[in-house]
């Protein structure tokens, strides 16, 4: 199993709610303190039970599958690879990794991160070789380390200690996953050895764990990374936030390309599971632009495929796919050229908010019969069929390096715009705004409600509003929150994931434009005292 070397077992008194620590399908809490309101509750006794829970679910999952006894937990304990730095898609491409002489692939990895969140925040992320763990194998973890902290506390700690007896080695996996990397950008170019020579890239990592992009893959396909920019990982970041859609973040990749005079700006997140690029002319290539370039590519292998995106996307994505990337087709049967047809482009499948969301739709389409080759979100996380439906930053800008690569053949002195051109015709709103519409949970109106069903009664009193405005039109397959196009443009409203907040999306091709359809979402839910519209009426106002 891969891990993070731990110490022993320590017992404790305190009483711990796990359930509490549960994020999605991931594990988030306080690990720092020092922070008014936030007490530590990711201690070194609540992680250790965790992890003897993931071990104990993993041996219980895999004894259905005949388990692999090579490697992970035996009768005689858990043996672990340490792997050190690393990002979160290599954690769990070390369980598909086949190579015996580092004891690969791996039953299971843990992932130590909180991503973006502030300092004295952490995690941990599971993964098996089926991928990412779901919400019902973290709570059942939880449940198993609530019940094997207990049994630490009271001294029944006979089941850890024999699991404390494996074996702990230390491996440069980050190298391994490195090399498959440049493998595939070498065959993009037909096996040139350094297709990337005389180009110059700048990375940004935003002092998280994505510096290794510089020395270990670009370096050794010949590119100029001279100017890449906080490499060494700090947790404090000291320099931004590392957050492909933070604005002072993508400035500062931005910057960098300008000032090195680079070809090419790569800015990844924390722990590289997301990305975005820049071009040589300062273009951002993130959120809607980023999922239209991958579209172009994917549809260019996969004709015709589905793209599923989460719910924030744009109208003229939608419009970019289904019919910007259409192709003129020769007849396969006459072989005429007078017989030429238009052949529509992709399908786009707008789905949920939540990675795991979009990439568990794209699985779930293509074992119905409906062929989808690329899941993405607005965010940056991205999955392909092809990469086992990882959502890997790193995969995602080696698709991008592939294509240039590929140009490169033909043409040695191609930069960026070989990828800027792919989207040329995607269609911008002018203005892009997300408001956040919080409920007071303590409010009255709430009647002792949870906050969920006084969200879900505003998202029905808005549609019933929006079916009166002839101006308005409810957009009519929607999975997520209410949907509406008018006055050019489209807005959103959504209840949180996690959080006891509505959050409101409005695209519009003017400011005008956009307060119109403010003021739609405003005439509905003012009717909502514990709903806090401050923030929308500022806009309005503005």
């Amino acid at each position: 199993m891969a891990a993070a070397q731990g110490s022993s077992v320590v017992s404790s008194s305190a009483k711990v709610d796990f359930l509490k620590l549960q994020n999605g399908s991931d594990i988030r809490g306080v690990a720092v303190g020092g922070v008014e309101g936030e007490p530590v509750n990711l201690t070194e006794p609540v992680t250790e039970a965790i992890a003897s829970a993931f071990a104990a679910w993993l041996l219980n999952k895999k004894k259905a599958d005949g388990w692999r006894l090579t490697l992970g937990i035996t009768t005689a304990g858990h043996d672990v690879l340490q792997f050190g730095l690393a990002s979160t898609p290599a954690m769990f491409n070390s369980t598909l990794t086949e190579d015996e002489i580092n004891h690969l692939p791996v039953d299971g990895a843990i992932m130590i991160t909180a991503s973006h969140l502030p300092y004295n925040r952490n995690g941990l992320k599971f993964f098996t070789s089926a991928g990412g763990l779901n919400k019902a194998d973290i709570k059942d973890i939880l449940e198993r380390a609530s019940r094997i902290y207990e049994d630490s506390s009271h001294g029944s700690t006979q089941e850890l200690e024999q699991a404390s007896k494996g074996e702990v080695s230390n491996v440069d996996y980050m190298s391994i996953y490195a090399s498959d990397l440049v493998k595939a950008v070498r065959k993009s170019a037909g096996n040139k050895e350094k297709p990337l020579e005389g180009l110059h890239i700048v990375v940004d990592a935003g002092n998280g764990a994505g510096g290794f992009f510089v020395d270990k893959v670009l370096k050794p396909l010949g590119a100029i990374t001279t100017g890449s920019q906080f490499l060494e990982p700090d947790g404090m970041f000291p320099n931004h936030i590392p957050n492909p859609e933070d604005k002072t973040a993508m400035k500062a990749i931005t910057q960098a390309v300008a000032d090195n005079k680079a070809d090419l700006g790569i800015i990844f997140d924390t722990d590289v599971d997301r990305s975005a690029a820049v071009d040589s002319s300062g273009r951002e290539l993130n959120r809607n632009r980023l999922i239209a370039l991958m579209s172009a590519i994917v549809l260019e292998e996969h004709p015709g495929t589905t793209i599923v995106t989460d719910s924030v996307t744009s109208d003229g994505l939608t419009t970019f796919i289904e019919n910007k990337l259409g192709r003129l087709v020769l007849c396969s049967i006459c072989l005429s050229v007078a017989h030429l047809f238009y052949d529509k482009g992709g399908k786009h499948h707008r789905f949920k908010r939540g990675y795991k969301n979009v990439i568990d739709e794209a699985i779930r389409l293509n074992t119905i019969g409906e062929e989808s080759h690329l899941a993405m979100e607005t965010s940056g996380h991205g999955a392909l069929k092809e990469n086992h439906w990882l959502d890997d930053g790193a995969y995602l800008m080696v698709k991008l390096l592939n294509k240039l690569a590929a140009a490169r053949i033909l043409n040695p002195n191609v930069g960026s715009k070989v990828l800027t051109d792919l989207v040329e015709g995607l269609e911008e709103a002018s203005v892009t705004v997300e408001i956040r519409l919080k409920i007071d949970q303590n409010h009255a109106d709430l009647k002792g409600g949870s906050f969920r069903d006084y969200g879900e009664a505003v998202l029905k009193h808005l549609e019933n509003s929006i079916s009166k405005d002839e101006h308005l039109c409810k957009a009519p397959k929607n999975y997520e929150g209410v949907r509406v196009s008018g006055y050019g443009g489209w807005f959103l409203l959504r209840l949180s994931l996690h959080d006891p907040v509505l959050p409101l999306n409005i695209e519009a091709p003017s400011k005008d434009d956009a307060i119109k359809l403010g003021l739609a979402v405003l005439t509905a839910v003012s009717e909502f005292p514990a709903l806090d519209i401050t923030a929308l009426n500022k806009f309005l106002q503005q």
